[in-house]
């Protein structure tokens, strides 16, 4: 990554921080770590420069004009604040009038938000494909089991799902049985969609509902890709072993992730898992979802 300083890892919750210090460790990058208070793992926290609360946007915006880094990155979850807590922490850089309205605009407008405010500060905001690009996934069938023609339908169904639904900032994922949507991912993340798909009643209706242990997937299919038009610099999406242990529990038969548009998370450990349950797990061009490796 061109220029001089370091890049700064601003970390949240999961795997993938950790993923992105070990890259630009790799690449002996000079990087710096700032971890969320609440949200980055344990071991994460005791390694990190410092350890900064989410709301402290003075102090973040500080520290990072001190180290002057070449690049800035946003990795992890973190939970949604308050809009009055929000608007209290950056009351000296937003309106609040403002951060209201942002925080009406759903996620994707939120974090672009963020972004535009790094912007304002002189810092460059890059993404976790462009420090690992190796966590995008590939085009193509990346286990042992292939979509048959019905879980093909399935996906072509979920991709123009999602598409339709990028304008309004509702989430990066769906559930389709061949023509059918029968689950959207809303603001509670793809796991709990997954539960709902599997135990809810949307899943008894679907026919999805299936014993934990031994069961045989019925044709539902996991559709998750970044959003049309997003700004894959925040917020992309992301896949790991759990999204497909929770596809297996709700009964899935196997997840299609947007080649290009989808961070894997332990992709090796994500495939073992697939073939172990015995789903299918895809990369699929959202450009041209019909076009599905057989």
């Amino acid at each position: 990554m061109d220029g001089e300083g370091p890049v700064v890892v601003v970390a949240g919750a999961g795997a993938l921080p950790g993923l992105l210090i070990r890259a630009l460790d790799a690449a002996a990058r000079e990087r710096r770590v700032i971890a969320l208070k609440g949200f980055a793992d344990a071991s994460l926290r005791r390694t990190a420069d410092c350890t900064m609360s989410l709301l402290d946007v003075t102090g973040i915006l500080a520290r990072l004009a001190t180290w002057r880094p070449a690049a800035v990155t946003l990795a992890g979850g973190v939970a949604r604040p308050s809009p009055a807590a929000l608007a209290s922490g950056v009351a000296a850089w937003r309106n609040r009038r403002e951060i209201a309205e942002l925080f009406a605009r759903g996620d994707d407008h939120l974090l672009r938000g963020v972004v535009a405010l790094l912007e304002e500060e002189g810092h460059r905001v890059v993404g976790a494909h462009e420090i690992a690009p190796d966590l995008l996934a590939p085009a193509g069938v990346l286990g042992a089991v292939a979509p048959d023609a019905e879980a093909r339908r399935a996906i072509e169904t979920g991709f123009a799902c999602l598409a339709a639904l990028s304008p309004f900032d509702v989430g990066q994922a769906c559930v389709a049985v061949a023509a059918r949507v029968v689950a959207i991912e809303g603001a509670e993340g793809t796991d709990r969609m997954l539960a709902r798909v599997g135990g809810g009643v949307a899943g008894r209706l679907a026919g999805l509902v299936r014993p934990l242990r031994h069961a045989k997937p019925t044709g539902g299919i996991l559709v998750k890709s970044a959003k049309a038009g997003q700004d894959h610099r925040v917020d992309l999406a992301a896949s790991g072993p759990r999204t497909v242990r929770n596809a297996a529990r709700a009964g899935l038969a196997g997840i299609a992730l947007g080649a290009g548009a989808t961070l894997t998370i332990e992709r090796d450990a994500m495939i073992a898992e697939a073939d172990r349950a015995g789903l299918f797990l895809v990369g699929v061009d959202p450009a041209r979802p019909g076009e599905v490796p057989a």
